[in-house]
């Protein structure tokens, strides 16, 4: 794993801020520069760089006056973080009551830590994928159910929502090798790959029943498009408990299963999502990059993920309304959960619980609970009917001044 000790800071020449890379340094809370595209050439090791992850600066051979600058930033920043230590322990609660919960989004048992330490409410997304990268034979049923176990006991009797195998697109396997493909992004990955893998998804539903008894599992389905491809998933979980409660193995009696709403698709369709599942979880960073048609890796694109642009927020907010008519609970795991601006709108369209790297949880927290909920459902609709993301940033800078 990476080494918190060594590893201060990144600057990548690719991506954008909702690429992998940039989701991994915010969930260790280590400082990342992506889409540095040529400017890496004129790094040189034993270089002095200054790394400004908030505002996106790699600083190449500061002067006395710009470390001095960037020294009172860190203890400004030093500072706020410590005052935000007294909402670790606090429920998430509007400033007019309304109860909401933040959760953690974890790649495994060493995220937990920092859940914890944040003052997480449950796991909004495990990523179960991190356990079958950089290994040349897939995780078998025992090694998943004892990883499982850790994390249900664990965060017990807080809530945990588990992803099914989602890989294909830039997140490729030496396990589970994959033929090219022109577009992989539409191609054959999260759960397209897992219902033509049959055999590696029964192996991980198995391990994910069999701990089910730990704690309080939730199980998600990702990337689903279409009724059928829910159907297909559900028929093989269904399968997999009768099989083992035959056998006489313990799983719980209720787990929620739902799925991500990722694919615009799956937005427009939500109403009728929603009657098969227990919940919904939008992921903020493929909806967006399907309904901008901008890859989230491309650095020359990434002015299309700045968000929150009103074509997204109207997506998210027909899957609230859908679910809120079908009386089911609605979260987003995506990059949007962290983001100050887009945290209060998210709220004011009915999302009840938001997922993201630990060490937002404590600044999204102290935000709503300064924040209203009527307010927030005004500013919601306000943005929504708003032409551009710029538009939308305004309009929430200014009321975050307020």
């Amino acid at each position: 794993g990476l080494d918190r000790a060594m590893v201060k800071g990144f600057v990548i020449a690719t991506g954008s801020a909702v690429s992998h890379s940039s989701i991994l340094a915010r969930s260790l809370g280590i400082p990342a520069v992506v889409g540095a595209g040529a400017a890496m050439d004129t790094l040189r090791d034993g270089a002095l760089v200054i790394v400004d992850g908030t505002d996106g600066l790699a600083i190449l051979d500061p002067g006395e006056a710009e470390l001095g600058a960037y020294r009172q930033k860190l203890a400004a920043f030093e500072a706020r973080r410590e005052a935000l230590k007294r909402f670790v322990g606090k429920p998430t609660t509007t400033r007019d009551g309304l109860r909401l919960e933040l959760a953690a989004n974890i790649g495994g048992t060493t995220d937990l830590n920092g859940a914890e330490e944040n003052g997480a409410e449950g796991v909004g997304l495990f990523r179960t994928e991190f356990m079958y990268m950089d290994r040349l034979i897939l995780p078998g049923e025992d090694e998943q159910f004892e990883v499982y176990r850790h994390v249900l006991s664990r965060m017990a009797p807080r809530p945990v929502v588990i992803r099914t195998l989602d890989v294909g697109g830039d997140k490729q396997l030496e396990c589970l090798p994959m033929p090219p493909e022109a577009n992989p992004f539409l191609g054959v990955r999260a759960i397209r790959l897992c219902l033509a893998n049959e055999g590696v998804f029964r192996t991980q539903l198995r391990a994910m029943l069999r701990a089910s008894s730990f704690g309080r599992l939730r199980i998600m389905f990702p990337m689903i498009a279409t009724i059928e491809e829910l159907r297909a998933a559900k028929g093989i979980l269904a399968e997999e408990r009768t099989a083992l409660v035959g056998a006489g193995v313990s799983v719980a009696g209720k787990i929620e299963v739902g799925i991500m709403v990722e694919i615009p698709a799956a937005a427009v369709m939500a109403d009728v999502l929603a009657a098969e599942v227990d919940f919904f979880s939008v992921g903020s960073n493929d909806l967006t990059q399907y309904a901008m048609a901008a890859d989230r890796m491309n650095p020359a694109v990434a002015y299309l993920h700045r968000g929150p642009h009103p074509a997204v927020l109207r997506l998210i907010g027909m899957a609230a309304d859908a679910a809120k008519k079908r009386g089911i609970w609605i979260g987003l795991c995506g990059e949007m959960a962290a983001d100050p601006l887009a945290a209060p709108l998210l709220v004011g369209m009915g999302i009840t619980e938001l997922s993201m790297g630990a060490a937002s949880i404590p600044t999204i927290r102290a935000l709503l609970a300064d924040t209203d909920s009527a307010d927030a459902r005004r500013l919601f609709l306000k943005a929504r009917d708003m032409e551009s993301d710029a538009d939308v940033r305004r309009l929430m800078k200014g009321a975050n001044a307020c």
